[in-house]
């Protein structure tokens, strides 16, 4: 009996102890918790295809010299992608290296739109891709198709590739589509990357503002046209039922012989000439506009530049204003 005694008052005696040197060692472990806010990451305006896939229109000659010559399955096909190989006339007596990288381009033809009010804009140049140097010769190289924007073709010119560095987006205010004019320069879309004429996000689109009007890559172009205009159809020929027209009463309760319908009238006790909607808008400013978006330019040249649209209000067309924020 004095045993089990001895043996309960033991157990609960280690119990008391393990619990004890438990809770004093949790204590000693206890540190204040540190939080640290991660940097946020920075995400880009423009991913690698509408980087270096945009396109641009310039007015300075370009170099012909260097160009594709040859494919190795030049038997099968006539355009090429990614994974060909294809043959430049560059070879180590113009100082190219394995691993070198080019751009691919392809001239297309000189720009001209009823949408800008400069002369001579220049030409329009496809961006195709860029291709590596995989084995140097004498006077050729073969490449290897790195990346392509468009199928290759032979003939299409070689040229050093231009870096690039996409603007970033920035937390900004909600687009304002009643936004005053920054009395900065003005110019108009003047055609967009794949012919397209109606434009939404992410679209590439080219406008007649560039270097001379000291554009730089990252502004901020708000996309406006004048109010009032951008509708495909016509004005109605009829707004209201002619004042000539009479006769909408009942025969039985003789409402009366004009309807809710008809011409309004000018004057005031209505006496005077029919008030048209072309008419009214005679009397307002001429500088009301209609905000329909915003862009952001990713390549200037000469007399243009090459944007992507970021934020829509509404559609986007070919002939829309442009203005630097």
């Amino acid at each position: 009996m004095n045993f089990q005694k001895s043996f309960v008052k033991l157990v609960v005696l280690s119990s008391l102890l393990i619990v004890v040197f438990s809770w004093v060692a949790s204590a000693q472990d206890q540190r204040p918790l540190t939080v640290t806010n991660a940097p946020k990451r920075a995400f880009d305006v423009a991913g690698a295809n509408n980087l270096y896939c945009a396109g641009f229109i310039q007015t300075n000659a370009i170099n012909t010299s260097n160009k594709i010559v040859g494919a190795k399955d030049e038997t099968d096909h006539f355009n090429y992608s990614q994974n060909d190989f294809l043959y430049i006339n560059m070879g180590q007596n113009k100082g190219v290296h394995v691993g070198d990288v080019f751009a691919v381009v392809r001239p297309r033809a000189k720009v001209k739109s009823k949408w800008s009010r400069k002369t001579d804009l220049g030409f329009y140049v496809q961006e195709v891709g860029a291709v590596e140097i995989v084995k140097v010769n004498a006077e050729v190289s073969v490449a290897r198709v790195k990346t392509s924007c468009s199928s290759f073709l032979l003939g299409d010119l070689v040229q050093p590739v231009e870096k690039r560095t996409s603007p970033v987006y920035a937390r900004r205010p909600a687009l304002d589509i009643f936004g005053a004019p920054s009395g900065k320069a003005e110019g108009l879309i003047l055609m967009s990357r794949d012919g397209a004429e109606y434009l939404t996000r992410d679209y590439i689109a080219y406008v007649d503002l560039g270097a001379d009007d000291h554009v730089s890559v990252g502004d901020r172009l708000t996309i406006f046209r004048p109010l009032g205009k951008g509708n495909l159809f016509l004005d109605p020929d009829r707004e209201s039922v002619s004042a000539r027209d009479y006769g909408f009463e009942s025969d039985k309760y003789k409402g009366g012989k004009f309807s809710n319908q008809a011409a309004r009238k000018s004057g005031d006790k209505a006496e005077g000439q029919e008030v048209r909607t072309r008419d009214a808008k005679k009397d307002r400013p001429a500088n009301l506009r209609k905000v329909v978006g915003e862009a952001v330019v990713l390549n200037v040249k000469e007399k243009t530049a090459t944007v992507v649209i970021t934020r829509t209000a509404t559609e986007i067309h070919t002939g829309d204003w442009v203005e630097i924020q």
